[in-house]
């Protein structure tokens, strides 16, 4: 056993090879692997002589373990040899079964193929089978199929004369032999079935006729109208069977009683043109509740309650409303009157108590359920289009009223006057009348469109305000250069100050309720700047004839006489002889003329064209500024200005400048001059020094110096500029001072 062990373990080897070396080279150096391992091993163990006592032990214990080694070997090896033979054997078995079955599958094959052309002798015999099937069956359908041809024409006109519910059991008898012979006769069809497909389109466009008119039916033949919905509901209940599916009638039903709704109040034809959808609108107020109440009544006890007839009613003619709103907002840009009649109606009639909010619908209708007629981008868009219109409308009249007011300026004649006597003209009543009534209108639709209106009415009476002052200017300008003369120039721009007064204590019925407190500040400040405006043009037009007056003082024959002066006032007060037609501004206007005629006195003055020549002129020009200063007070009482009022006194503080005697004294009266009129200054001063002629350049500078020099004036209580609004001519160099202008 062990030399067949070991002859099964010695390698086998190729023909004429005689050592395994060349061959296996891993085994080569495996052994040399193994000797240098034992050799260091040995050389540890035996590294000291006393060792070697030892090696018969050590010795015999790698025998053992050596023979224990190749013992283990052994064992494998056998084991895997034993396997190796089973495997082998098995093998050998597996093989002899395959090509057992090999032989076996194509003897199967051969009868198969042997059948197969069997199979194929018969089938003329099978053909033949099937088509006596076939006729068999048609024999006996045959008495039926006879009859389906008028049958056919039976139910067109059972459709015809709108006796749905017979049409539909005739066509629906019809179907069934139609099912039966298709499954009798494998799926063929006869032609003689073809027109049913017709038949059945014909009877569900005679169900969506009945739906279409489902409101006047229920008025007027509410059975056709059941028999309607009865068809539908049938055909949807239908169980599906092998053959044609249920139709979708009651879709087409439901689909038809909207269109029918939708046609009825919302078809093109119907749209309103330009102008008319107010009518349109008012038409749909009555219509439309009367709808809703026919479908309660009438058409929701011939339907099933699942239908929610009055609930479809309502959404259905609601859904068509803002369908048929938003052509129309599409379409060309409404007029003013449409879109607010548009606005008014969709946010307060639709919802209010006469139509949706009125109606007492029952829960199923869900009416709180239904969308804005209009989207908030409708309602942006109609409120723009709405002020842009009125807008134009109002720049329009506003323009015809400024052109007949201006028209009227040329006239011969004196302005109209009211009852009272006073310059009047119903422009102004015109313009806020305007004004008020839109805002007033916008109200009834919306906050938001009112606010509009109302910032929209305020700019285009600021823009009225300027162009009436331009054209105020113009006006002016044409007459003072002559162009265009008005014989009633004066009588005309007091007439105006009436306007603006009358403008300006109206101007607050523009302002509605809720509005911003300071919404009418630009307007109080276009009407100020008016006022103001005017009474320049005014007192321009008095200068203008006061002018070649003013141009001979002072002169020797103003101290000499008062003939200036009282042409003066004669002209002055005939210019202010209708100042009594003005209403509010009348002695604010009056001081103005007082303020301007004291003004030009006091530039004639400043002008240089007189210099006293001795103590008795000055004494003359001093008596002469008294009387004119009492003369001017006696002017405007008279013309009923008060006191308190008056700029004349002015020339008695410089009649004392000019009647003191010693020149020396002229820095107090400066002092006490600079004290009652802060605004004077160096030039008017030397002006008036000038004007005395006997102020030496030591006098002068000493007066001046006091000008500086003074304690600060107290400040003025109520009391208006007058030598700031005066120009005094340049003093000459040998009289500035230093610190005067000139320096």
């Amino acid at each position: 056993m062990d030399s067949v062990a070991k002859d099964q373990m010695q390698p086998v080897l190729p023909p004429g090879s005689s050592c395994p070396g060349p061959e296996w080279p891993e085994q080569e150096r495996a052994e040399q692997l193994a000797r240098g391992a034992a050799l260091k091993w040995a050389s540890g163990i035996f590294y000291r002589p006393e060792q070697l006592a030892r090696l018969g032990q050590y010795r015999s214990r790698e025998m053992q373990r050596t023979c224990s080694l190749e013992a283990r070997i052994k064992s494998a090896v056998q084991s895997y040899l034993e396997g190796v033979q089973t495997g082998m054997w098995q093998l050998r078995r597996a093989l002899e079964a395959v090509q057992g079955t090999r032989e076996a599958l194509s003897q199967a094959h051969g009868l198969l193929q042997d059948m197969a052309q069997a199979s194929r002798t018969l089938e003329p015999l099978r053909e033949q089978v099937s088509l006596h099937k076939q006729l068999q069956v048609v024999s006996q359908l045959l008495p039926r199929l006879q009859a389906v041809p008028a049958a056919v024409v039976h139910t067109q006109s059972l459709i015809d004369a709108q006796r749905l519910l017979e049409a539909y059991v005739s066509l629906r008898e019809l179907e069934q032999l139609q099912e039966e012979t298709r499954a009798s006769l494998g799926g063929l069809e006869f032609p003689i079935f073809q027109g049913l497909g017709l038949l059945a389109e014909a009877l569900g466009q005679a169900v969506e006729a009945a739906a279409g008119a489902a409101g006047q039916l229920a008025r007027e033949n509410p059975a056709l109208l059941v028999a309607a919905v009865r068809v539908a509901e049938v055909e949807a209940g239908r169980v599906p069977g092998t053959g044609q599916a249920p139709r979708d009638w009651r879709q087409r039903f439901l689909r038809a009683l909207q269109e029918g709704l939708q046609q009825t109040h919302f078809a093109p034809p119907l749209l309103p043109g330009p102008g008319a959808l107010a009518g349109w609108l008012e038409a749909l107020r009555v219509a439309l509740p009367a709808e809703l109440a026919t479908a309660e009544a009438l058409v929701a006890p011939c339907c099933p309650p699942h239908y929610n007839v009055v609930q479809l009613w309502a959404h259905t003619l609601h859904g068509g409303l803002r369908h048929c709103l938003q052509q129309l907002l599409a379409g060309p840009v409404l007029g003013a009157a449409d879109a607010f009649a548009l606005l008014h109606w969709a946010l307060h009639v639709y919802l209010g108590q006469e139509m949706m909010g009125g109606l007492e619908l029952g829960p199923e209708a869900d009416v709180s359920r239904l969308e804005p007629l209009l989207t908030l981008e409708d309602i942006e868009q109609l409120e723009a289009t709405f002020v842009a219109q009125v807008q134009a409308n109002v720049i329009q009249w506003l323009q015809k009223a400024l052109d007949g007011e201006v028209a009227e300026w040329h006239r011969e004649q004196e302005p109209n006057t009211d009852l009272a006597g006073f310059y009047h003209s119903p422009m102004p009543a015109i313009v806020l009348q305007i004004l008020d009534e839109n805002i007033r209108v916008s109200s009834l639709v919306s906050e938001s469109l009112q606010r509009r209106v109302h910032s929209m009415a305020l700019s285009e009476l600021g823009v009225f305000l300027r162009s009436f002052s331009d054209a105020l200017i113009r006006f002016s300008r044409d007459h003072l250069r002559g162009e265009a003369t008005a014989p009633q120039y004066v009588s005309y721009l007091l007439a105006a100050l009436n306007h603006q007064s009358a403008l300006s204590s109206s101007v607050s019925v523009l302002q509605p309720d809720g509005a911003a407190p300071g919404a009418l500040a630009p307007v109080e400040a276009a009407l100020d700047e008016l006022q103001r405006r005017i009474c320049r043009l005014v007192l321009e037009a008095l200068l203008v004839e006061l002018q070649p007056l003013f141009a001979a003082l002072p002169s020797r024959q103003w101290l000499s006489s008062s003939e200036l002066l009282d042409g003066v006032c004669e002209r002055t007060a005939h210019f202010c002889r209708d100042f009594w037609r003005v209403r509010n501004p009348a002695v604010q206007l009056l001081a103005e003329v007082e303020r301007a005629v004291v003004l030009q006195y006091l530039r004639a003055l400043m002008q240089g064209r007189l210099v006293c020549r001795g103590a008795e002129q000055r004494a003359q020009a001093a008596e002469r500024l008294q009387h004119d200063a009492a003369q001017l007070r006696e002017l405007f009482l008279g013309l009923g200005l008060e006191e308190s009022a008056h700029c004349a006194p002015v020339l008695l503080a410089l009649r004392e400048l000019l009647s003191l005697r010693d020149p020396a004294l002229l820095g107090l009266e400066v002092a006490g001059l600079r004290q009652q009129f802060p605004d004077v200054s160096e030039d008017h001063v030397s002006a008036l020094l000038d004007l005395r002629g006997d102020v030496s350049r030591e006098q002068r500078q000493a007066a001046l110096s006091s000008l500086q020099a003074g304690p600060p004036p107290s400040p003025p209580t109520g009391r208006r500029a007058l030598f700031s609004l005066v120009p005094a001519p340049t003093p000459s160099a040998s009289s500035c001072l230093p610190s005067g202008p000139c320096a």
